[in-house]
């Protein structure tokens, strides 16, 4: 099962890098009017999840985000508008995040020697999304949509009677959703605020030969600069 899983991973990982590439040869024959560098902070959290390990643990973990602890919560994207010629307003992403997620005292506290269980040196996410934006005329206002996936690379730390984790690895695949508004400074400088959701499928490897299972939504309202070339 373990080997499958890995073989999944890495064929989803394989795929994903294939994408990127694609979109890295794109960007390297755009024009340089068209290309937007992006950082992002913000505010994000995840509602609770149900965790099973596959040596028999099953339990509901509520989850903190502590956005504003270290490490922080932090994001940056490349932006590629006009992806399509006859689509100026169609535009490519490669977005990474910097998530996290911390299991609560009270998940702690409901489950019998797990002592630590936290995914916070990252829920780490990469994806290639597809953007649209809707210019107002006579204003510096552009609000955008987005939606997109990839991939999520957890640092996974988990203490349990039966030993320790705490390692990065391909945790599974991610789905992306966004919405914002951009407001534009000068020509080539502006801000926005976003909300940005992203559902991911988190199955790694613990201690003990085992595995663990969970489906993390993480939310985030961001706030960010953008610098266009």
């Amino acid at each position: 099962m373990r080997s499958t899983l890995r073989r999944l991973k890495t064929a989803g990982k394989v795929g994903f890098i294939a994408s990127v590439s694609a979109l890295s040869i794109g960007l390297a024959g755009a024009s340089a009017d068209d290309f937007d560098i992006q950082v992002y902070g913000g505010l994000q959290g995840a509602p609770h999840s149900t965790v099973s390990t596959s040596d028999g643990t099953e339990f509901t973990a509520g989850w903190e985000g502590n956005s504003f602890e270290m490490p922080l919560y932090l994001g940056a994207r490349g932006v590629w508008w006009g992806a399509v010629d006859s689509m100026p307003d169609l535009g490519l992403s490669l977005d990474f995040t910097h998530a996290k997620v911390y299991a609560d005292d009270e998940t702690l506290a409901s489950t019998p020697g797990w002592t630590h269980f936290e995914f916070t040196d990252g829920l780490n996410l990469l994806t290639l999304n597809a953007l649209y934006r809707f210019p107002i005329e006579n204003t510096s206002f552009t609000p955008y949509v987005g939606a997109g996936a990839g991939i999520n690379v957890p640092h996974v730390e988990v203490t349990r009677p039966s030993g320790i984790t705490s390692e990065y690895q391909i945790g599974g695949a991610t789905l992306q959703a966004q919405a914002g508004i951009d407001y534009r400074l000068t020509d080539r400088w502006s801000v926005f605020a976003e909300y940005k959701g992203n559902y991911s499928f988190v199955n790694v490897d613990i201690d003990n030969n085992a595995t663990l299972d969970t489906n993390i939504w993480t939310n985030a309202v961001n706030f960010g600069v953008s610098f266009r070339f």
